[in-house]
């Protein structure tokens, strides 16, 4: 699981995969729409005046693990078809536009599927606008395909959901880091960011040795099973942890960094190293 992050008109709109298709975070959304600080309250309220809304919830929203400032959570998620439903309950001049875009990201994950490479070039770019270093993307991007093997591998020896995913994920970066993916964001200052659009160069690459080696020991003992699958991470994250260990000795500092890129892009800060 990897939480995504989408910009509609300023604000953050979280998104995950589910079923090969993206799905929106229902709070996100009507908090855009409607400007409410109360988002719950008003789906609550819109439930009541619906009544046809309220009676199919059950097959709109969805409770998906995503990334929240409390760490992953389940949150109750939609696809394009039910946020289009959620959006006729609405009364917001804003939901036309919102419409345009949503129907706009569910073509483009259409034209993804069939051509993956789409996807590859749309996050290069997303990154590339948002000021991070071609050196710095291409190790981001280099791991994305480390992490998609490993939860192939996972999902088919065993990892049944999006929570034993993030299980495995804290058993490795404990091993490697010392710290689990919440306890390392807290340590970033970051809430609901993505931990690793905000980790360095080395910061990434013992995640992805940590991930890799994963891969490899479970492949080479045919690991079944969550609890053989948990000895594999923390086995493959004791590799990198070990090797981060050495290299921090030599260094004479700590290669985990309190350091983000909240505020100044990853190029800038690069430059008054």
């Amino acid at each position: 699981m990897e939480t995504k992050i989408a910009i509609f008109k300023g604000k953050q709109i979280r998104k995950t995969i589910h079923n090969d298709e993206w799905w929106f975070v229902i709070e996100d959304v009507v908090s855009v729409l409607t400007d409410s600080v109360q988002p719950v309250g008003y789906i609550k309220d819109m439930r009541r005046r619906d009544s046809e809304l309220s009676k199919g919830w059950g097959q709109i929203a969805t409770p998906l693990s995503v990334q929240t400032a409390g760490g992953v959570q389940k949150v109750n998620c939609a696809n394009t078809e039910g946020m289009f439903r959620i959006i006729q309950s609405i009364p917001s001049p804003k939901a036309e536009p919102f419409k345009r875009w949503l129907a706009k990201v569910g073509y483009e994950r259409v034209q993804e599927i069939e051509d993956p490479e789409l996807a590859t070039k749309r996050t290069r770019a997303f990154y590339k606008a948002k000021g991070y270093s071609e050196d710095w993307i291409e190790k981001r991007m280099r791991g994305i395909a480390i992490r998609e093997e490993l939860t192939d591998e996972w999902k088919n020896r065993g990892a049944e959901n999006e929570r034993e995913y993030a299980i495995l994920t804290a058993e490795i970066s404990k091993a490697t880091f010392g710290m689990t993916p919440s306890e390392y964001k807290d340590h970033k200052g970051l809430k609901r960011e993505n931990l690793r659009d905000h980790m360095n160069d080395l910061e990434l690459i013992f995640s992805m040795l940590g991930e890799r080696a994963t891969t490899e020991i479970t492949r080479n003992e045919d690991s079944q099973g969550m609890d053989r699958l948990m000895d594999d991470a923390q086995t493959g994250g004791g590799i990198a942890g070990g090797a981060r260990n050495k290299l921090e000795k030599k260094l004479g500092r700590p290669i985990v960094s309190k350091k983000n890129y909240l505020r100044q892009p990853e190029n800038k800060k690069l430059l008054k190293k």
